[in-house]
């Protein structure tokens, strides 16, 4: 899309407006509201761990619906890009397949997270195989840290594409909880092939 017709997609877009009214960061808040309401994902002194953050606008809804750090939550945000600070939010830099991320982590949330939040998309290249192969990438490791840091009742939501890599994916994670159910938020533009992805009870535990 050309950087013409965006801005014009912008300008139109309700979601975007909302947003400004509202305050959030961006008008991916609306989709992670729109989630809370259908699978109830939050509730008060919560520990909650958003990867792929920046902008911020997921880690400001986990931040009201939890109440934060004053209602005993606490929320976790990640990201490669930095982050404009956001008050009871703690936010990470850096890769969280790294050692130091990963014990930065540690020391914050001190045990196992009651909800992994994934919003990760890689950098557009507009080749779309090798969009998808990153997308799917990026969702594994998503799946990957869930497996490594939620506690028996906790909570997973992570971005997909559909695509090559979809089905493999999703018998993955049925396979690894008790419950998936694909998520289309009405923020979440038609034509884009976004899904949701919410699971629930980790197997393993």
């Amino acid at each position: 899309m050309s950087g013409k017709r965006w801005l014009q997609r912008q300008a139109n877009d309700p979601f975007v407006k909302q947003a400004r009214a509202d305050g959030y960061r961006a008008r991916a808040a609306y989709k992670l509201i729109a989630l809370h309401e259908k699978d109830h994902l939050f509730k008060k002194s919560q520990r909650v761990v958003d990867l792929g953050a920046a902008p911020g606008s997921w880690s400001q809804v986990a931040l009201e619906l939890t109440g934060g750090p004053s209602a005993g939550s606490t929320v976790v945000a990640l990201d490669l890009l930095p982050m404009d600070p956001l008050e009871g939010v703690q936010f990470i830099q850096g890769d969280f397949r790294e050692d130091e991320p990963l014990a930065q982590l540690e020391t914050l949330v001190g045990d196992k997270v009651d909800l992994v939040l994934s919003d990760m998309a890689p950098n557009m290249s507009g080749i779309g195989p090798a969009d998808q192969a990153r997308s799917m990438y990026l969702a594994e490791l998503a799946l990957d840290f869930a497996g490594q840091w939620l506690r028996p009742s906790g909570q997973l939501v992570i971005k997909l594409f559909q695509g090559e890599g979809f089905d493999a994916f999703l018998a993955q994670a049925r396979n690894q909880f008790q419950l998936v159910r694909l998520r289309k938020p009405e923020a979440s533009r038609s034509e884009s092939r976004e899904v949701y992805l919410v699971a629930r009870t980790p197997k393993n535990h």
